[in-house]
């Protein structure tokens, strides 16, 4: 009984490109105040359909936000043309079990979710250059008395002593912080306004405003 409840929700699973706009707030019906993350999503085209037989996988390409033929390079140009669709800015893969019954040229719109749906937000989270661990990690520092001057950021020790005498690849440690592939999941869609090809999704999104996301049918709902 259970492979049979997974199989029904991969069926299931729907997604679309978007630009996050901005948070702001809703009332739902006993009044309470809700934070949401506006969302514009779509229209998306259809430029690629990929199936397993031919591909080894199934999965849907979108192509979204339409822009200037001279922003896109010949390749781009003559991918968009066979499938007859806008000139498109973004375009990006996701691997759909029905894949197959999308067809190129087709228009996928905000409408595609529905509210009470659970989805998940994937995007590029805000970029702060280089940081230390106390702000890139939350390491506590070291103590701010009894006479140190300068260890109240240090990240202490990380490494072993003489034996390995190393500090292992990946400890956590000053670096780059942010700017990269964040996914929050489970987001409840509050709102779903078609006709500006707006969603509202329960809480926050990563990366900054106008910043590309997906959203797609929640993998663990």
């Amino acid at each position: 009984m259970r492979l049979i409840a997974l199989s029904v929700v991969e069926e299931q699973v729907k997604g679309i490109l978007g630009r996050k706009v901005g948070m702001t707030q809703l009332f739902d019906d006993s009044g309470a105040v809700v934070p949401v993350t506006v969302i514009e999503a779509g229209p998306c085209y259809v430029t690629q359909v990929k199936a397993e037989d031919t591909d080894g996988y199934n999965a849907v390409q979108f192509g979204f936000e339409e822009v200037v033929e001279r922003k896109l390079t010949k390749g781009q140009l003559g991918h968009l043309q066979k499938a007859n669709v806008p000139k498109l800015r973004f375009v990006r893969e996701l691997r759909l079990p029905r894949a197959a019954e999308h067809a190129l040229g087709d228009v996928i719109r905000a409408d595609v979710f529905a509210e009470g749906e659970l989805v998940d937000v994937t995007g590029t989270s805000k970029g702060k250059g280089f940081a230390g661990a106390v702000k890139r990690h939350g390491f506590r520092g070291g103590p701010k008395t009894h006479g140190q001057s300068d260890r109240h950021r240090a990240p202490g020790a990380r490494g072993a002593g003489t034996t390995p005498g190393h500090t292992f690849p990946g400890s956590k440690g000053p670096g780059q912080m942010g700017n990269e592939r964040v996914t929050v999941q489970n987001l409840k869609v509050a709102l779903v306004d078609a006709e500006r090809n707006l969603i509202a999704v329960q809480g926050s999104v990563p990366g900054p405003n106008k910043g590309l996301v997906i959203v797609r049918t929640a993998a663990k709902a």
